[in-house]
């Protein structure tokens, strides 16, 4: 089916006509790039478009932005999931009702700056969709949630945001919700994996074809999905914990139980997941006082005492620059998911504006970094066409396949 599922997408112009750049190795990679349809599925850029300090019709600068429309047209990135991420907060009625609040923000942000550079991008919301803005030169922003919280407990508002035009939700994020588990909630797991509510969301997330995002939860809420999910789920931005030993990545039993799903783990480029950190620097200590702070004490800040953390946190790189992984380092994830399951399971989620970045892939302009590394490895073309795109693209169809044919 795989195989099949390919042919048609190279049919249907997954890759794009030869548009010639220069000669050697490099030439080659960024032909290879350019051809190839290409997808980052994790971004956080929604957060700094409603706080008003991002025009993403412009080329902005790493660190303090990483994408932006020209630099993903730069980066030959054809599509990205913008996500509308909130931050878990305490299951009261008033903190998730600003949960909703601040995600419905987020969706008509980025809904009115397509709108804004509609020669640029338009809001996608369909797999096919990507194909034909292609062509037209401009960027797919499809949109995502990353974390439940804003459904709270009412599942209708499930649908409520796939008409909206979200297409996937990461089911939670760095604490426990009332969908499932998380992977890193310092009290434990709650629901020992998905709730009772937490399984009415993922078969209502089938029912009308929305992607389940595997992102952030517990092994156990993994299983669970994976064993309750009618279709191929994802992972919008993890890694493999076999390299880099944190929690939110992957083990080797939760990537095999995904490939056999049919799904697809999307690579997250944050350092601490594609390496584990140097715990004897004076930065990761202040790394770790303010993780502390976002953890015990941000849902009862102020927005100007939160304000003094982000300077604080954004500061980090002048006071203490950090030595980032590499992009080599990045594509041994991908290495290792493919001697592992098989190439057609991995793919490319960045976490930018969230937190992704490497040493020689700022923004999304260096994404062809990471071609350019797949082609030094010996990578061939369809298997990077596979990584960039039609992996992900596969689980998306079958996802939206599957509403058609109940």
């Amino acid at each position: 089916m795989i195989k099949a599922f390919t042919v048609l997408l190279a049919v249907g112009g997954l890759l794009a006509g030869f548009k010639g750049f220069g000669e050697g190795q490099d030439g080659k990679a960024e032909a290879i790039h350019r051809r190839a349809i290409t997808v980052d599925t994790h971004c956080d850029t929604p957060m700094a478009l409603v706080r008003g300090n991002l025009d993403v019709g412009k080329k902005n600068e790493a660190p303090g932005s990483r994408v932006d429309f020209p630099r993903m047209k730069e980066g030959g990135l054809d599509a990205i999931f913008f996500a509308a991420f909130t931050g878990q907060r305490p299951r009261t009625a008033e903190n998730t009702q600003e949960a909703y609040t601040l995600a419905n923000k987020m969706i008509e942000k980025t809904y009115e700056v397509c709108a804004q550079y509609s020669e640029l991008a338009e809001v996608a919301t369909a797999p096919e969709d990507v194909f034909r803005l292609e062509k037209e030169g401009k960027r797919a922003i499809y949109i995502g949630m990353e974390n439940g919280f804003p459904i709270g407990t009412e599942l209708e508002r499930v649908e409520e945001f796939y008409n909206k035009g979200v297409r996937y939700i990461t089911l939670c994020h760095s604490s426990n919700n009332d969908i499932c588990d998380s992977s890193t909630d310092i009290k434990g797991s709650e629901h020992n994996g998905l709730s009772t509510f937490g399984k009415q969301v993922v078969k209502e997330m089938n029912r009308l074809g929305m992607l389940v995002d595997v992102s952030h939860i517990s092994d156990k809420a993994f299983f669970d999905v994976v064993e309750l999910s009618e279709v191929p789920v994802f992972a919008s931005h993890s890694s493999v914990r076999a390299i880099a030993h944190h929690n939110r990545n992957m083990t080797d039993e939760m990537i095999k139980a995904l490939a056999k799903n049919g799904g697809v783990i999307q690579i997250c480029l944050l350092d601490d997941y594609v390496k584990d950190p140097d715990t004897t620097t004076v930065r990761y200590q202040k790394e770790q006082d303010l993780r502390e702070i976002f953890s015990s004490q941000w849902s009862s800040m102020s927005e100007d005492e939160k304000e003094v953390v982000r300077k604080k946190w954004r500061g980090l790189d002048d006071l203490y620059p950090k030595q980032l992984p590499t992009v080599a380092d990045y594509v041994d994830h991908i290495d290792y998911v493919k001697k592992l399951v098989g190439v057609d399971y991995v793919g490319i989620g960045s976490d930018f504006d969230g937190g992704g970045g490497l040493a020689d892939c700022a923004d999304v302009s260096e994404m062809p970094n990471i071609t350019a590394e797949m082609v030094k490895r010996g990578y061939t073309e369809e298997e990077i066409a596979k990584v960039w795109g039609e992996n992900f693209f596969r689980v998306f169809t079958e996802a939206v396949k599957a509403t058609a044919n109940n």
